[in-house]
């Protein structure tokens, strides 16, 4: 369904609507360091896909502008997507100015821009539906004094379009908030645009989720891969098995996310049109859930004796599939996304092999000595319990590479940094949906400006069709946990993350490094908190 949106703003022709696009992924060495100059662009990040920037300038009045609903718009004060959206992107343009009490007594003059009206004819608003995977996210503003939004998820498209209108308000020479004439016709050129944060190896306080999932918004990204557990810790709380956190998590009541935090982040998320997919990887990568659930991992021997150690899940005991049958079905109800993801990577097949158990169990069912058939018998019964949930489910690579029978919407994520391109084209030849973060793992840290092999990959270099590429729908910046924790997690992940945010969302042609760098180097100023907008260089 589509709705139709209508800024009444003094002569601003703002437009935003669809998208195409192709890594080189030997292009990514950092070479000398860009100029730092003065873009046309301004503060604009990411690049829209068309834009023009005039030398008629307006001034904001601080006195009386405001983000309000048109009188005949379907949709008014009881939307609080929008009544939160309005909030939110007056304060990040006034809150300094108004907190030290400027501009009250003066009026607005005939040339100031003293509104912006949403005018919503759509009888469906979708003020209370979540960002989807095939939430169409194209829009066009057109006209003089009204601008026209035509979109069929209304968060997506208000959101970064009042995203894009805070970034072109600046601060002239005279200190006043000011704004020029423009005219931009934009749209993401992928639909999946990603950050993955993991909060098992360190465990990150809500307050830094929701900073970074604000900060997500101001660069355009749309999902939000919660990657919640792993080996170190597990603290999501479950209603069903309080237990794994009770006995895995670093804390039991300190370092664990409840069903109450949970929901908090997922609304926080939805406000600012971002979906939330969770992970819960196995069968490697479960250690923590040991300690909670008996039985559930696989005992590793030393000879013909057990060591004491555990490894992946065990994959021969039926108790393992009616736990994860009720812990799926308890996240289907958590978590409102059509996807989760189930991992699947870096399974070490060591402590099955020296199990006589499982070893007695592969010869049953005549696999041989081939592990990889015992990890594929495993996967394909976890994917039929999460098929009768009626949820998607994304895995990493491995998971294909072994050869399990998958739903032809599974969504399959390629993270090896080796043969990339290979396994884009394998993936995509089959006809599976595809995102991408080889290139994008941004807890590698190096000298100098590492956003630049960021910015130059490019995620339809492989060969292939053109149907083929249209399967890669996106990729996702990956911060994992390891050095990682509240402490240094935010300098670390902007704006380097940005740069990955403009490859997803701009015209593959945008690769100007010098213009960039002049961009980045102004939006990492609004970065850095709401009272710098208008205030950046």
């Amino acid at each position: 369904m589509f709705a139709t949106l209508k800024f009444a703003a003094l002569l601003l022709a703002v437009v935003v609507c669809w998208a195409t696009q192709d890594y080189d992924y030997n292009d990514a060495e950092i070479d000398e360091e860009p100029t730092l100059g003065d873009s046309p662009y301004g503060s604009l990040w990411p690049l829209p896909q068309k834009v023009q920037i005039s030398t008629v300038v307006f001034k904001l009045s601080g006195a009386s502008f405001h983000i309000f609903d048109a009188k005949a718009s379907s949709s008014g004060a009881s939307c609080r997507l929008l009544q939160n959206a309005y909030r939110r992107y007056d304060e990040y343009i006034f809150t300094s100015s108004r907190k030290q009490g400027q501009n009250k007594s003066k009026k607005a003059l005939a040339s100031d821009m003293s509104e912006l009206q949403v005018w919503i004819t759509s009888a469906d608003s979708e003020c209370d539906s979540y960002p989807s995977v095939t939430s169409d996210e194209s829009c066009e503003f057109t006209g003089m004094v009204f601008v026209f939004f035509h979109f069929s998820h209304l968060a997506d498209t208000l959101i970064q379009s009042l995203e894009t209108f805070s970034q072109l308000v600046y601060k002239d020479e005279y200190g006043a908030k000011s704004i020029n004439r423009t005219d931009i016709h934009d749209f993401p050129r992928f639909a999946h645009r990603g950050l993955l944060l993991d909060t098992s190896r360190h465990f990150l306080p809500i307050k830094v989720i929701l900073a970074n999932l604000e900060a997500m918004a101001w660069n355009k990204f749309n999902v939000f891969h919660w990657h919640i557990v792993d080996d170190p810790s597990f603290p999501y709380l479950s209603r069903t098995f309080p237990q794994l956190s009770q006995h895995g998590a670093y804390h039991p009541y300190t370092h664990v996310y409840t069903p109450s935090d949970v929901k908090m982040i997922i609304e926080f998320a939805r406000l600012r049109g971002i979906r939330v997919v969770p992970e819960f990887d196995t069968p490697g990568h479960t250690q923590s859930w040991g300690k909670g659930q008996k039985d559930l991992l696989t005992p590793c021997y030393s000879g013909a004796s057990p060591s004491g150690s555990f490894g992946p899940v065990n994959p021969m005991l039926n108790t393992t599939y009616d736990f994860m049958s009720m812990f799926f079905k308890e996240v289907n109800t958590v978590f409102p996304d059509a996807y989760v993801h189930l991992g699947g990577d870096e399974v070490d097949f060591s402590c099955w092999k020296s199990n006589p158990d499982i070893q007695k169990f592969m010869e049953q069912q005549g696999f041989g000595t081939d592990y990889s058939k015992l990890e594929s018998f495993y996967i394909q019964r976890l994917l039929d319990i999460v098929t009768t949930t009626n949820k998607g489910y994304m895995i990493w690579q491995e998971v294909f590479d072994n050869g399990v029978k998958l739903k032809s919407d599974t969504v399959v994520h390629v993270w090896m940094g080796n043969k990339v391109e290979e396994e884009l084209q394998k993936v995509t030849e089959a006809g599976f949906t595809t995102i991408l973060s080889a290139p994008w793992y941004l807890d590698y840290i190096s000298y100098g400006q590492d956003w630049q092999k960021f910015y130059r990959a490019e995620p339809l270099s492989f060969k292939g069709t053109d149907a083929q590429k249209k399967l890669v729908i996106g990729g996702e910046a990956c911060l994992w946990g390891e050095y990682v924790d509240a402490t240094n997690l935010t300098p670390r992940l902007w704006p380097r993350a940005s740069a990955v945010g403009e490859r997803l969302w701009s015209d593959r042609d945008v690769r100007d490094l010098n213009d960039a760098y002049s961009r980045l180097a102004k939006h990492r100023c609004l970065l850095s908190g709401p009272a710098t907008v208008g205030l950046c260089p």
